[in-house]
C-alpha cells in the first residue's frame, strides 16, 4: 500500500502530469463547449468525432501546403463545421434519428480520413510553445495553464465567447428555449429547426478546431486513430457538467487527467498493465455515465425530433 501511496504522489506532483493534463484537457474542452451548445439547443451531436477527425485531417493538410498554422487550424474548423452540418440537415430536415445519423457519418469520415492519408501522407507540424510572462512562472499550475502552444489560448477567449452567445444574446435565448419546449418557441416565432442546425454547427467548428488543434497544437502528425474514441468523451464531459458551462470544462478537465495519468506512468517508470492504462479514460466515462448524470436534469427536449404541430 505505501508503495501505490508513493507512486501516485510522484505521478500527482510531477509538473508533467499536470502539463499533459491540461493539453488534453482542451482538446476535449474545444469538443465539450461546442457540445454544450448543440445539447442546450436539443442535439445530441454524436458527430463530434467525425468532426474532431475531419479537423485534425483538414488541419494537417492545411498546413502542409501552406506551411500556416493560422490557416491549418481555420481549414480544421471548416471541415468540422462541414461534418456537422451534414448531420445537422439530416436530423433536422429530413427528422431522421440523431443517433444512427450521427453514428453513420461518423464511419463515413472515417472512411473517407483512412483513404485521403493514404492518398494525401499530410505530415502536419507543431506550433511554437508560448509562455506567459509572470503566469507561467507560478509553480506547479503556472507551466500547465501558461506555458503552452500558442493554439492552447484560443480556448481561453472561445469560454467566454461560448458564456455570452448563451447566455447573453437573444440568439442564444431562443437556443436555450429549442431545447426546452420547442413548442413554445415556435409558437413564440422562433425557427426551432433552423436554431438547432446552428448550435450544431456551431458545435462542429469548435471540434474541428479542436482536431487542428490536437495535430498542430500537441502531436504534429496526423494519423488516422488520433483522435481514438474522444469525441465520445466530449460527449460524457457535457453530461458530467450538467449541462452548464463550468461543469462541462471541469470534466473535460477530469478526462483530461485521466489520459495524462495514463500516459503518466509509464514516463515514471512504473509498470502497470498498458492495456488497463488505455482503457482508464473510457472506464472514468462509464463511472461518470452513471452515477453522476442522474444528478441532473437534462434539456426537456433533447435528441427528440421537431415537426410544427406535433407535441
Amino acid at each position: 500500500m505505501s508503495d501505490i501511496l508513493a507512486a501516485l504522489g510522484d505521478i500527482f506532483t510531477s509538473p508533467a502530469m499536470y502539463g499533459s493534463a491540461v493539453r488534453l484537457g482542451v482538446f476535449l474542452a474545444f469538443a465539450a463547449l461546442g457540445e454544450l451548445v448543440a445539447e442546450k439547443a436539443g442535439t445530441i451531436n454524436i458527430s463530434v468525432e467525425g468532426s474532431l477527425l475531419a479537423g485534425a485531417l483538414g488541419g494537417a493538410v492545411a498546413f502542409d501546403m501552406s506551411g500556416s498554422t493560422v490557416f491549418g487550424l481555420a481549414a480544421g474548423a471548416v471541415a468540422g463545421v462541414s461534418v456537422a452540418m451534414v448531420a445537422a440537415n439530416m436530423s433536422h430536415r429530413l427528422t431522421a434519428d440523431q443517433f444512427v445519423v450521427g453514428i453513420t457519418v461518423n464511419v463515413l469520415v472515417l472512411g473517407l480520413a483512412g483513404f485521403l492519408d493514404a492518398t494525401v501522407s499530410p505530415l502536419g507540424g507543431r506550433a511554437a510553445v508560448v509562455g506567459v510572462p509572470f503566469l507561467s512562472d507560478i509553480p506547479v499550475i503556472g507551466p500547465a495553464l501558461f506555458s503552452q502552444t500558442w493554439p492552447t489560448y484560443l480556448l481561453y477567449g472561445l469560454i467566454p465567447l461560448t458564456w455570452w452567445l448563451l447566455y447573453r444574446t437573444r440568439w442564444g435565448l431562443e437556443v436555450r428555449s429549442a431545447g426546452e419546449n420547442p413548442q413554445a418557441s415556435d409558437v413564440s416565432g422562433v425557427d426551432v429547426n433552423r436554431r438547432r442546425r446552428q448550435a450544431v454547427s456551431y458545435g462542429g467548428s469548435l471540434a474541428g478546431l479542436g482536431g487542428a488543434f490536437l495535430i498542430l497544437g500537441q502531436v504534429g502528425s496526423f494519423d488516422v486513430g488520433v483522435v481514438g474514441g474522444r469525441g465520445f468523451i466530449a460527449i460524457a464531459a457535457v453530461y458530467f457538467g450538467g449541462w452548464t458551462l463550468r461543469g462541462t470544462l471541469a470534466g473535460a478537465l477530469l478526462f483530461g487527467m485521466a489520459d495524462a495519468f495514463r500516459l503518466a506512468v509509464p514516463v515514471l517508470g512504473y509498470q502497470v498493465n498498458a492495456q488497463l492504462l488505455a482503457a482508464l479514460p473510457y472506464l472514468l466515462t462509464l463511472v461518470v455515465m452513471y452515477f453522476i448524470t442522474k444528478r441532473f436534469v437534462q434539456p426537456a427536449a433533447l435528441a427528440k425530433p421537431f415537426v410544427r404541430g406535433l407535441r
